[in-house]
């Protein structure tokens, strides 16, 4: 049981009971035992409360007695000074001014102002743009000035805001200037140039009536029209935004004449050996009109042209133009320090055990001894990137000797490379008509054996086919773009005309055309040695061992490896073959020539044309393993047709191949200009037939037609066909859809 119970209440313990005696004569022990009856017991608790209505005087209360120290005025005793107006701020003035301007300017008859030039040859660039040139001088450049201000102009790029008049004169004042500016470049130093604005026919206003309008019955009764409602200072505002919105800004030009160049300065060109080459490249003399856009250009062309013929070190500095406005000329002074000529020297790697030196001067398109040319080192440095193999190359020339005696000097080329990853792990897999569900991956190792030695393994695994191969290739071997190449392979293979279980090994030095250095001539040679047994539907697995020399020769006189659209294309493959297959030997050659031609007819159509002819003179059809025959139909001959499917057929209705094979193809490739200018429809003719001879026939010819569609990217276009064919046998598809990168041919 605690204290608490036993006790009872505790009193309050908030003071002692033997407190100083000052403090017990405040607040006595009989407070402490009952402070409610203390409270009650005192004077101030017996005082009786007063009225608080007789506290208050009827009389206005005294004055407050001055206070000592105090010197300040009471606030209504106070003569405050006046509070000074603030200063206009000057951009609010200016733009009521301006305000005031355009309200004036567009209540006005400019017409009236004599301001205009009379017969004048008014070319509109916006809604609300007009410039206006005199027609009795003659402005070689006016094309070009109305399209210069027509892109820079402030009335013109903003003509769909919702301008006021402050911004409308602003704008005009602003495309004033720019007008004067662009004369200039042109060689007009004292333009004239006048703005006005053409304000809309608009109807008067009236002011408020001094008495009340009259009513419909009073108007009637006297005939009198009723008067017209005045014009609220919205509807002010609104009408004076409507005549803004129709208004158009004129700017009348006085061109002047034109300025014409009295001195050229061409730093140490002209004390150059080859002066004169060098002062040609520069197209601008003495005489000439003054044209800024042709001075940087002209800036730019000779520097190219220094860099061209061996100055290896020149440099071109910004050009100076001194106007002189009394006999209206300039002197144009170009700082050109030639530095003198060069030849190069070696090409020097900073990663010579990944790309040698050696290998770099290789890839090169100069060798040492050639005089020195910029474009041969920008061609370098494009083609180390191209191998793939570094992720950035720089590329400087380094003097080694320095010219002498009028001879050249010779640098070096050093060559900074950083490594790009060498290794390449790749998929696909995919589902189509022709050839079923595929799974295809490959590894390869691009610098396997440096430089350049790349090693490659691929597996394919299909319904209708399954692959496994090595490959081995090495690029810019000995030269720039030739590659030597060694492959070997597995394959098993099920299409139309034949199944096929084979291996091969193949072995072949290429030149090469690039996206970087399309070339005219290109040539390929190589061997080939193939095992491989092969059925038809109509005869049983047969044996062949084949070896061939397969050599192509081509001549590419168009303008783009992808994307042709002028000139034409020749090519020649023969490949000479052994065959033997039960014991019997058989030799043939197999020939074939592919012709093309582009031609652009207008901006947006080119016409393509395209044939092939084959021929395999030497034995019998027999004797040829299916493999190694002609068949016709598909995305890259016949569209419309099934792979392999035009030509004669055997009694299973399935495709022999021939010993002969004739295609055309005619196609137009029409811009569209939707997505600028990217897509492209193709509407195409194709037509093929194999035969059984060595001699091209037309016998047994099958038409397709169709339509294209072209997507440009900026690796070539992507293509999907369409076609059907014209003539088709029973069992031909009615429809064929392809798909590719590039064009057809």
């Amino acid at each position: 049981m605690g204290l608490g119970a036993v006790l009872g209440p505790l009193p309050a313990l908030g003071q002692s009971r033997d407190a100083d005696p000052a403090l017990e004569a405040l607040i006595p022990d009989s407070a402490i035992d009952n402070p409610q009856a203390w409270a009650r017991d005192t004077d101030a608790a017996r005082a009786t409360v007063p009225d608080v209505s007789t506290l208050i005087s009827p009389d206005p209360l005294p004055a407050l007695p001055a206070m000592p120290g105090i010197t300040l005025d009471w606030p209504d005793q106070a003569d405050l000074p006046a509070i000074e107006p603030l200063t206009p701020d000057p951009d609010i003035a200016d733009a009521q001014q301006q305000a005031k301007a355009a309200g004036a300017a567009l209540e006005t008859d400019d017409s009236a102002q004599g301001v205009r030039i009379a017969n004048a040859a008014l070319v509109r660039v916006a809604d609300q743009v007009v410039l206006a040139f005199p027609t009795d001088t003659q402005i070689p450049d006016r094309d070009a000035i109305v399209a210069r201000f027509k892109g820079l102009s402030a009335l013109a790029t903003l003509k769909d805001d919702e301008d006021n008049l402050a911004q409308l004169t602003r704008r005009a004042k602003s495309d004033a200037e720019l007008l004067q500016q662009v004369l200039r470049v042109y060689g007009y130093y004292d333009p004239g140039v006048t703005q006005t604005i053409e304000r809309p026919a608009t109807p008067g206003t009236t002011t408020p009536a001094a008495t009340a309008p009259e009513t419909a019955s009073s108007s009637a009764a006297t005939g009198a029209a009723a008067p017209a409602k005045a014009e609220t200072a919205e509807e002010a505002r609104a009408r004076r935004q409507a005549n803004l919105a129709k208004s158009v800004v004129r700017f009348d030009i006085q061109p002047g004449p034109q300025y014409r160049f009295a001195h050229i300065a061409l730093g140490d060109v002209m004390a150059a050996s080859d002066s004169a080459n060098l002062r040609a490249a520069f197209h601008l003399n003495i005489g000439d009109p003054i044209n800024s856009d042709k001075i940087l250009t002209e800036k730019d062309s000779l520097n190219k042209e220094l860099g061209e013929r061996g100055y290896a070190f020149a440099s071109v500095g910004e050009p100076d133009l001194v106007i002189d406005h009394e006999p209206r000329t300039g002197d144009l002074t170009v700082p050109v320090t030639t530095g003198g000529k060069y030849r190069f020297g070696h090409v020097n790697s900073n990663l010579p055990a990944y790309l040698s030196s050696r290998h770099l001067e290789r890839i090169a398109r100069f060798r040492p001894g050639d005089m020195y040319q910029r474009s041969d080192m920008d061609d370098l440095r494009e083609g180390i990137l191209a191998t793939s193999l570094v992720s950035t190359a720089t590329v400087k020339a380094r003097e080694v000797t320095p010219p002498a005696n009028g001879q050249p000097g010779v640098v070096d080329v050093d060559v900074d490379l950083t490594k790009a990853p060498q290794r390449t792990l790749a998929g696909l897999i995919g589902y189509s008509s022709g050839e079923g569900a595929r799974l295809e991956g490959s590894w390869e190792h691009r610098n396997f054996f440096p430089p350049e030695g790349m090693i490659k393994f691929r597996g394919v695994l299909g319904t209708q086919e399954q692959l496994a191969g090595f490959t081995f290739r090495r690029n810019n071997f000995h030269e720039r773009d030739q590659v030597l190449t060694a492959d070997l392979y597995a394959q098993t293979i099920q299409v139309r005309a034949y199944d096929a279980n084979t291996i091969s090994a193949t072995a072949s030095l290429e030149k090469q055309s690039t996206l970087i250095f399309q070339k005219p001539w290109t040539y390929s040679f190589g061997i080939q040695l193939i095992g491989t047994q092969e059925t038809t539907s109509t005869t049983p697995r047969t044996t062949y061992f084949i070896a061939a020399l397969p050599l192509r020769g081509a001549y590419d006189a168009s303008d783009s490896l992808l994307d042709p659209t002028r000139g034409w294309r020749l090519s020649l493959r023969v490949s000479p073959e052994l065959s033997t297959t039960d014991g019997t030997k058989s030799s043939y050659v197999k020939t074939q020539v592919d012709a093309s031609i582009y031609q652009r007819i207008s901006s947006s159509v080119v016409l393509a044309a395209r044939t092939r002819l084959g021929a395999i003179a030497g034995t019998t059809l027999d004797n040829i393993a299916p493999s190694r025959r002609f068949y016709a139909g598909g995305g890259a001959s016949v569209r419309g047709y099934a792979y392999q499917r035009v030509g004669p057929l055997d009694s299973a209705g399935e495709p022999t191949g021939g010993r002969s094979l004739s295609e055309f193809s005619l196609e137009a490739r029409v811009k569209t200009g939707l997505f600028g200018g990217a897509v492209g429809l193709v509407p195409f003719v194709d037509a093929g037939t194999v035969g059984p001879t060595a001699t091209p026939t037309l016998s047994g010819l099958r038409l397709g037609a169709g339509l294209g569609l072209r997507y440009q990217t900026n690796f070539g276009p992507i293509r999907i066909d369409v076609g059907t064919p014209i003539n088709p046998r029973p069992g031909d598809s009615r429809l064929g859809v392809y798909i590719a990168l590039g064009q057809a041919f």
